[in-house]
């Protein structure tokens, strides 16, 4: 039954889908950008890092800005940002327009994330926090399974430019959807010492403990980031995969994103949140040092290529839920930078990875920096966890879901 709960976290669903979408077709589609706008691919290639650094320099100044905004508008006005950047990617004529434009598109993705994990967070009882943002990210994650490989394909028979304006219209039908189904945040006096203010936003990240998830998230999170860049030639060159197939095997990969953030959210909302982080980091190290020894044997690669990703996202929303109660009342710009952390571990592991290759260490090289970067992830997760001290939630985060938080104000 779609109670008004399920409803909202629904279509943040949806919109995150869009984003995550919109964030990930590149990769599939460059050969075609590339011959379009007549550059290399590996040119076309830095499509893919404006956005990425258009969402690390978002999330946070975004969100600083717009700190004293209703959530609900907010929430509207990042979506509508994001189609708006799509559909103009998608008329660019020249490559630097678009690489501008991508840029731009870029800078609402992260501050979109934030909000929307404080919101969904607000929405339940406290116990059941880390599987609302779940199902939010989710969206994000099932792009990867659905939204990616039906956009390549759409792309590879039309245009790239036709995906763009598609992933406009997914992420428009968002915003409508939120609109109608997002309730209004309680309206708090500007004088009240509970209202949001820029001052309190800032204050989180004198709290040791929010840099700490934030580098684990970073670190950590670089591992699957240093595999997940070169998977395709790992796949290919290494396993001997025909190109056919690597469609499936991405769905694998995006599958085990999808199921290890919604288990990583189930268990982290019945258990401490550091054994499931230890647990998910040191089974990420585990699976990484195999997939090293074992990527040459194709059955195990296409388990080794679910179980990487399902490790290292059961982390994301025990992590998330802790950065969310650590900033207290003031969790907005500290929620958006832990998905900036995770831009900045895509930009990191795609860096070293490619590094080990360039040195002439082979396709495989990657799972090796995939292991360091893990270890010290679950060092730092370690450190965290030893030194953290009994929190108490913000009284927003706190409360139980009832009728009066579902209406409008």
């Amino acid at each position: 039954m779609f109670t008004p709960v399920r409803r909202a976290l629904l279509v943040l669903a949806i919109c995150s889908f869009g984003l995550g979408t919109g964030e990930f077709v590149a990769l599939g589609l460059l050969p075609d950008i590339a011959a379009d706008l007549d550059v290399s691919v590996p040119q076309a290639g830095n499509l893919i890092s404006a956005y990425a650094i258009g969402v690390v320099i978002g999330a946070p100044l975004l969100t600083a800005a717009s700190v004293r905004f209703p959530r609900k508008g907010l929430l509207i006005s990042l979506v509508v940002a994001l189609a708006l950047g799509n559909l103009l990617s998608a008329v660019m004529p020249g490559f630097w327009g678009l690489l501008i434009m991508r840029f731009l598109a870029g800078l609402p993705h992260g501050a979109f994330f934030g909000v929307a994990a404080v919101q969904a967070a607000n929405l339940v009882a406290q116990n059941r926090r880390s599987q609302a943002m779940a199902m939010v990210f989710a969206g994000l994650t099932i792009s990867n399974v659905v939204g990616v490989p039906m956009a390549t394909y759409i792309g590879q028979g039309t245009s790239w430019r036709v995906v763009f304006a598609l992933v406009a219209l997914i992420e428009l039908a968002g915003a409508l959807g939120v609109l109608a189904a997002v309730p209004r945040s309680e309206r708090i006096d500007p004088s009240s010492p509970e209202a949001p203010h820029l001052r309190k936003e800032l204050g989180a990240f004198r709290n040791r403990q929010v840099w700490l998830a934030l580098a684990v998230a970073t670190i950590g999170g670089g591992a699957t980031f240093a595999t997940f860049s070169y998977i395709a030639p790992m796949m290919t060159e290494v396993a001997g995969f025909a190109e056919s197939s690597l469609s499936r095997l991405l769905v694998l990969f995006g599958l085990g994103m999808t199921v290890g953030n919604l288990i990583g959210a189930r268990l982290s909302d019945r258990f401490d949140s550091n054994p499931v982080i230890y647990a998910a980091m040191g089974a990420n190290v585990l699976v990484a040092a195999t997939f090293y020894f074992a990527s040459s044997n194709q059955v195990a690669s296409a388990v080794l290529i679910f179980l990487f990703p399902f490790c290292n996202t059961m982390a994301f929303p025990a992590l998330q839920n802790r950065i969310i109660t650590l900033a207290g009342g003031a969790p907005n710009l500290a929620a958006a930078s832990m998905h900036a952390a995770f831009n900045i571990a895509n930009s990191l592991g795609a860096w070293l990875g490619g590094l080990t290759i360039a040195a002439g260490w082979g396709y495989n090289s990657p799972n090796l920096v995939a292991v360091v970067l893990g270890f010290l992830g679950t060092l730092i997760a370690v450190y965290s966890g030893r030194t953290l001290a009994p929190t108490t939630p913000a009284p927003s985060a706190q409360r139980q879901h009832s009728p009066a938080a579902l209406t409008d104000h």
